[in-house]
């Protein structure tokens, strides 16, 4: 089953490699979506795939790259049908 998810993930997140990480593993577990950096000093990832490529890919990102300290996470689950990725990408 395809599930779609938006997690924020708070902390020490930017200027560390988060989103080519987030990229990295997004690749491998085949997750369609974006990750970005938002004004707050957060990041942002709205990630698509198989249910269990799904699970692994957020445990994995949740972790974040070397240098990040997670402070908070909030992770949700979204409609798919309003979404619709091609791939992953990483937004400026």
């Amino acid at each position: 089953m395809i599930k779609t998810k938006k997690i924020i993930i708070k902390g020490i997140v930017q200027g560390v490699g988060f989103r080519s990480f987030a990229h990295f593993y997004a690749l491998r577990y085949n997750i369609s979506g974006y990750v970005k950096n938002l004004p707050d000093g957060s990041v942002e990832v709205v990630a698509k795939g198989e249910e269990k490529n799904l699970k692994d890919f957020i445990e994995t990102v949740t972790q974040g790259p070397t240098g990040a300290l997670i402070s908070e996470i909030k992770n949700e689950e979204i409609n798919e049908n309003l979404i619709n990725f091609n791939d992953f990408r990483i937004e400026r």
